[in-house]
């Protein structure tokens, strides 16, 4: 058997295992040497956040977690890129690495999972809402402070079966997920209005090592350029914001057809007591100066302690 001309490393959930097909689907249709039987070999490593399952993320380090141990397989050369969810990365990347492509983004928004309830509105007085997220869970209490948040991690399927026997009356999934596994029917996909996405939802990044000009090359001609002009303005404003999974932030950006970008921004107390949220216009070319405007103005207005 002769050896893989690529080899991509990935986390080893249903999810990401699609995501890691899509990414080799894609290379394979961009270069005839990738689309042998045997060219790209698809590396599963198991990442502590995916062994530590019984803890918040912001307990055990972040969401950093889902990230560490694949970088370390591509920095000690074991493979030759890594696929990760966007939402997952942190804002810097290890000395020697870089994100080097996207995938199309898929819909960014949110999905409620509460049965025949359609809206967080009709969610009955005290429902029982599963999600580990602080995004979620801060805008959830923002909207419905009688909401009672309990803790709830695991994939998708996990998720979904765990609300399917009772042990919550509701709980909300990324769409982007949803789709990738043909459950895009699943649930009611909520407005940016009642619950703004998590920084880089719905995007794939492939990440590379910068020395590596092959494999670089042979990203670079995946990479969608609108997907990482949006995904450039929301972690240039989480980057300002010092943004984790220990803090709720939500950033989701647009790009129109013109090349007008627009960025919204949030941030909001863990307990949902306050939120401040703010939004800019401009050219797709000055997305990160917009992210960074939107994330000085977001860490101006809510002072020091906001998001402590």
């Amino acid at each position: 058997m002769t050896a893989p001309l690529l080899r991509l490393g990935t986390r080893g959930s249903k999810l990401a295992l699609v995501q890691a097909g899509l990414v080799r689907d894609a290379l394979a249709a961009a270069h005839p040497a990738l689309a042998a039987p045997d060219a790209i070999e698809i590396v599963v490593i198991r990442t502590t956040g995916d062994a530590v399952q019984d803890r918040p993320l912001a307990e055990i380090g972040g969401k950093g977690l889902f990230v560490k141990e694949i970088e370390e397989a591509l920095v000690s050369g074991r493979i030759d890129a890594a696929i990760h969810s966007m939402k997952d990365m942190p804002t810097a990347q290890p000395p020697g690495l870089a994100i080097a492509a996207f995938l199309p983004r898929e819909d960014a928004r949110d999905v409620l999972i509460a049965g025949e309830v359609r809206r967080i509105a009709d969610l009955k007085p005290g429902a029982i809402v599963g999600t580990s997220a602080l995004r979620r869970q801060a805008q959830l209490l923002h909207l419905r402070p009688d909401l009672k948040i309990v803790g709830l991690r695991g994939n998708v399927d996990t998720r979904l079966a765990k609300r399917e026997a009772g042990l919550v009356e509701a709980t909300l999934l990324a769409l982007a997920g949803l789709k990738r596994l043909g459950l895009g029917h699943v649930g009611a996909p909520l407005s940016e209005d009642e619950i703004l996405p998590a920084v880089g939802q719905g995007a794939v990044c492939i990440e590379g090592r910068t020395d590596d000009a092959k494999v670089q090359a042979w990203l670079a001609a995946i990479d969608d350029t609108p997907t990482a002009t949006r995904v450039a303005a929301e972690h240039a404003m989480l980057a300002v914001l010092d943004g984790s999974c220990r803090t709720p932030i939500a950033g989701h950006a647009t790009l129109a057809a013109d090349g007008t970008l627009h960025l919204r921004g949030l941030i909001v107390k863990p307990d949902g007591s306050e939120a401040i949220a703010t939004e800019r216009h401009g050219a797709a070319s000055d997305a990160e100066a917009l992210g960074r405007d939107v994330g000085q103005e977001l860490k101006r207005r809510g002072g020091p302690g906001f998001l402590a």
